[in-house]
């Protein structure tokens, strides 16, 4: 009797040893640690709360929340006033967010901004411009799409212009998450639009904006071979990034993280109980790269193998990337009220991919 219970003893310790083994080996295939620091350089300093980076030629263009466009060529920096019709918001995570440049701003001189305002008496909200300049100002020209409900948090305000040419919004569901499941409203979606302000005939809700839709606050956008991948934060955990497909439901607030439910997509990553609060979103070498505000890094996900891990550290809080040739480019966010900026903070900085 007790040789047959040390034997089903020494089964149960093997078999629990066979377990826990197996689970270490699939958290290794989820994070990896960071060995080495790369070279690390900075292209320039005291950027006030940036948010969104875009390049034509050699010129850095960034936008920052309090309402300036900077502008970076030959080392000199420039910090050029945008002019809107409504004033900034003040709430937190408001102002002038998403940025981009028109594929032929050479000879245009326009981009297109995301930026939150109040209006008295009747909220607040988001809207979407065209800005042009003169070469040292910014001028709001038109408004392609407004008064998307916002709040204190959650205002999405990633622009990207898509390969097909297409104009492609992030809202988030502004505090209220029911919004997300509601295709009548703009909130917690992906837009996408023509450059003209007006609705594609191949979306797929007929009549609408709509791209993808029960997002909670998506804030990066990025094409890998013509797929669309997007950043969302989760709600103090279970961030996420998805693979977009038009007219899908990615489930906030009725799933989150690994939960599953009919008709509704689960991420292709999520963070679990931690929180990356991911950012702005790029892609080189089939991996996309992730800017995390609360994981304080720049964060790398496999597109090939299901591998994460965390390639730059000890900046603080990253908020937007771009990538370029052989460099990565960033931009810190120490400066955004929930960081510890230093006296030169924020900073655009640049990485060799290579180095990665």
């Amino acid at each position: 009797m007790n040789k047959a219970c040390s034997i089903l003893l020494l089964m149960v310790v093997m078999l629990s040893g066979c377990s826990l083994f197996e689970k270490r080996d699939d958290r290794i295939q989820e994070e990896e640690v960071v060995v080495n620091q790369p070279i690390i350089e900075v292209l320039a300093e005291k950027l006030q709360v940036p948010w969104s980076i875009d390049r034509v030629n050699q010129a850095f263009y960034i936008s920052e929340r309090t309402g300036n466009i900077v502008k970076i060529e030959n080392d000199k920096i420039e910090r050029q006033p945008v002019r809107l019709e409504k004033p900034l918001a003040k709430a937190a995570e408001a102002g002038l967010l998403g940025f981009v440049l028109d594929p032929q701003f050479l000879d245009n001189h326009k981009a297109y901004a995301y930026y939150t305002y109040r209006d008295d008496g009747k909220g607040q909200f988001n809207r979407v411009i065209i800005l042009r300049t003169n070469g040292s100002v910014w001028s709001e020209e038109k408004i392609l799409l407004d008064r998307i409900p916002s709040a204190a948090y959650h205002h999405g305000g990633r622009l990207k212009i898509g390969p097909d040419g297409m104009l492609y919004i992030t809202t988030g569901d502004a505090t209220t998450p029911e919004t997300a499941q509601n295709l009548n409203t703009l909130n917690g979606k992906i837009l996408r639009m023509k450059l003209d302000g007006t609705i594609p005939a191949d979306n797929p809700f007929p009549n609408s904006y709509v791209y993808s839709y029960g997002h909670r606050n998506p804030q990066g956008l990025v094409w890998v071979g013509g797929a669309l991948y997007a950043s969302e934060h989760g709600p103090s955990a279970h961030d996420e990034i998805n693979r977009i497909t038009p007219g899908a439901n990615y489930g906030w607030p009725v799933i989150q993280g690994d939960e599953q439910q009919a008709g509704m997509v689960t991420p292709l990553y999520q963070s679990g109980d931690e929180t990356w609060a991911p950012s702005g979103l790029a892609a080189a070498n089939g991996k996309l790269y992730a800017a995390t505000l609360r994981g304080n890094a720049v964060r790398e996900f496999g597109l090939r193998q299901k591998i994460t891990k965390p390639v730059i550290t000890s900046l603080g809080r990253i908020r937007d990337l771009y990538v370029e040739g052989d460099y990565l480019y960033f931009v810190s966010n120490n400066t955004d009220g929930r960081g510890n900026p230093d006296e030169k903070d924020d900073k655009l900085y640049r990485v060799l991919l290579r180095d990665l």
